[in-house]
């Protein structure tokens, strides 16, 4: 019933009857008009008792439209509405507590100190994490039969080997681009035949890996991290574990082993993409015959630069399908979580091919490969 009032001549003073259900639903603009009437009549008395229900909302449009107008004792309810309006009316009386002082370098040492923390346990997280996974690979090798061959297979199809139209196309354009500053650049020396070194060695140590490694961070870690984020979310994890289920055997591992088996391949597909890229520019550019390249490839660079470039693919696999997992074990119940585990997986495992390639080049400058 919606919120209405009369006003009734009872005695000496006008009487505004409310009726109906004084709810934040009901309310239509009754307050208001009641307003507007205790502002013509001053000696208007409230009379609340035949209000059928009244919430908080309700209470507070009835003590704005008589406040500073009517005395507490001119408001007539039952005790149970009376005092609700006296829990409102307090709440509207109460004095906002003072903000503290903010001191600019203690709010900045404050933040400081909770990042470090925050690295400090995130650390911790990830080396538990990497711990049970370690635990659930070593158990895959001592009894194969606990690898999910299926989701397994499944996932080096939809994860890895579904990417290699946009790591070949991209791949390819990259060995173009080297080409094409190779060229520009050496010609000013007379010495753009050496394009086809700085090709070769660019695209297979290093270009061809990072490349692979970038796009499926992109690609598959933000996938594995909203995959088992919504069954976080949906406490399917929860119920797996309830029912016996280990979740890194039968989620993480998987997605490991996915990524394990297929970066390698894509790996190799992207290296033979950069030099076919390498080879278009050079053959239309430089007028440089595709077996002049392959064969200066072959006896320049040798096969030393394509090992090192697929030493590394393990290593970049191993990180992608963990930060992608890891971050959606770590999804809350609310979809803001989700999205910021997704943008964190993305940006952690570009983050960590980054830094694990320069820490592969100093070690290969230190072993002088």
């Amino acid at each position: 019933m919606e919120a209405v009032f009369t006003v009734e001549q009872q005695g000496e003073a006008p009487v505004a009857v409310l009726r109906g259900d004084w709810t934040s639903t009901r309310l239509r603009g009754a307050e208001r008009d009641l307003r507007r009437e205790v502002q013509r009549r001053p000696d208007l008395v409230v009379d609340v008792s035949k209000v059928r229900r009244c919430d908080t909302a309700g209470a507070y449009a009835i003590l704005e439209a008589t406040r500073d107008r009517l005395a507490e004792d001119r408001i007539v309810a039952r005790p149970e509405t009376q005092r609700l309006l006296q829990l409102v009316r307090g709440a509207l009386e109460q004095e906002p507590a003072p903000q503290p002082p903010v001191n600019p370098m203690a709010d900045m040492l404050s933040r400081l100190g909770r990042g470090v923390l925050g690295v400090g346990a995130d650390f911790w997280d990830t080396m538990a994490f990497n711990g049970h996974l370690a635990v659930a690979f070593a158990r895959a090798i001592a009894n194969p039969a606990r690898v999910r061959w299926a989701p397994l297979f499944s996932l080096a199809e939809r994860a890895g080997l579904d990417a290699i139209p946009i790591v070949a196309v991209t791949s390819f354009f990259i060995g173009a681009v080297i080409a094409f500053i190779g060229a520009n650049m050496l010609s000013d020396f007379g010495a753009q035949v050496f394009t086809v070194e700085l090709i070769g060695v660019a695209v297979l140590r290093e270009f061809g890996i990072v490349i692979t490694a970038v796009l499926l961070a992109g690609r598959s870690a933000s996938s594995f991290a909203a995959e088992i984020g919504a069954m976080k979310m949906n406490q399917e994890i929860d119920a797996m574990r309830v029912m016996g289920v280990d979740p890194f055997e039968a989620l993480v591992l998987p997605r490991f082993l996915a990524l394990l088996v297929t970066i390698p391949v894509l790996t190799f597909i992207a290296m033979a993409a950069g030099l076919i890229g390498g080879i278009v520019v050079c053959w239309s550019v430089l007028d440089l015959s595709p077996i002049f390249f392959l064969k200066r490839v072959a006896e320049n660079v040798g096969v030393r630069h394509f090992w090192i470039g697929m030493s590394k693919a393990p290593v970049m696999a191993g990180v992608v399908a963990a930060i992608g997992c890891r971050q959606g074990m770590e999804v809350g119940g609310d979809v803001e979580s989700l999205g910021r585990r997704v943008t964190s997986a993305v940006v952690h495992a570009i983050f960590s091919i980054i830094l694990l390639d320069a820490i592969f080049a100093m070690v290969y400058s230190e072993l002088d490969l």
